[in-house]
């Protein structure tokens, strides 16, 4: 059953994008680009409802009263595709720095560039990335909410941690709060896989970062505060939902940290 679920779910997904891409353009690029928000934030609703009717996943969200007024970086943990997508209703007027690749998709390509996210050659050096961080700092300066994944790329659930040094550049240049997010999407959406696992997580908010730390500082502090609160919330997330298939990174954590898989 969760196979073909799974196979449910996936199809619906991508004929729901389809879907409502195509049926709502008119309004999209006809309305100013705040009002058209409310397309992709809908989009992703209707997602949340299609995996719990059809998968049987659900989730809440904890600490939506830590998120700041105007411009501020969200940092998110990064282990699916959901979590690339699934907290845009609750974010005002998010930014993305995205690879430029993604400007070529016919019809998405417009949809994100409406939306005024920064594209990114991620081997460029120099002037293009000066440029980039210069039209960051003219959005933020806008109150925008930049979405940054600290590690960069999805990491399994209770991986070693591997952060970048980007996000400490960034906190100092844009001189913004840090809003650091944990969750373990990944147990449920496993990356690289197609199964879809029913049960019931939570996403949770921590208490953002000042700006105006010393960048070495910050990083060391940030990392502290996420990982403490993750290896928290995966120990409470495998004791709430003990049929999730575990891989071998959350095992090896659990055992770690003294928690019965």
């Amino acid at each position: 059953m969760i196979a073909f679920r799974s196979i449910l779910f996936n199809t619906a997904f991508y004929l729901n994008l389809i879907v409502q891409m195509i049926l709502f353009t008119p309004y999209y690029f006809l309305a100013n680009r705040k009002a058209a928000w409310r397309i992709p934030k809908n989009w992703v609703k209707s997602n949340h409802w299609l995996q719990k009717i059809i998968v049987g996943t659900t989730f809440e969200i904890e600490g939506l009263e830590n998120i700041p007024e105007g411009g501020y970086i969200f940092a998110p943990k990064h282990q699916s595709f959901w979590d690339a997508y699934a907290l845009l209703p609750w974010l005002d007027d998010p930014v993305y720095i995205l690879k430029r690749e993604l400007g070529w998709i016919p019809l998405f390509g417009q949809y994100i560039f409406k939306m005024r996210m920064i594209p990114v050659n991620r081997g460029a050096k120099g002037k293009v990335m000066a440029d980039v961080m210069e039209r960051t700092k003219r959005e933020m300066e806008n109150g925008r909410q930049l979405i940054i994944y600290p590690e960069g790329t999805r990491r399994p659930a209770g991986a070693p941690p591997s952060y970048k040094y980007g996000i400490a550049r960034l906190y100092r240049d844009l001189d913004v709060p840090v809003v650091p997010v944990v969750m373990h999407p990944g147990l449920f959406w496993p990356r690289r896989r197609f199964l879809r696992f029913p049960g019931h997580f939570k996403v949770r908010i921590l208490e953002p970062i000042a700006p105006g730390m010393d960048p070495d500082d910050f990083m060391e502090k940030l990392i502290e505060v996420m990982e403490n609160a993750s290896d928290a919330l995966l120990i409470e997330t495998v004791a709430a939902n003990p049929h999730v298939p575990l891989r071998e990174e959350a095992r090896r954590r659990l055992a770690e940290l003294g928690a019965r898989p």
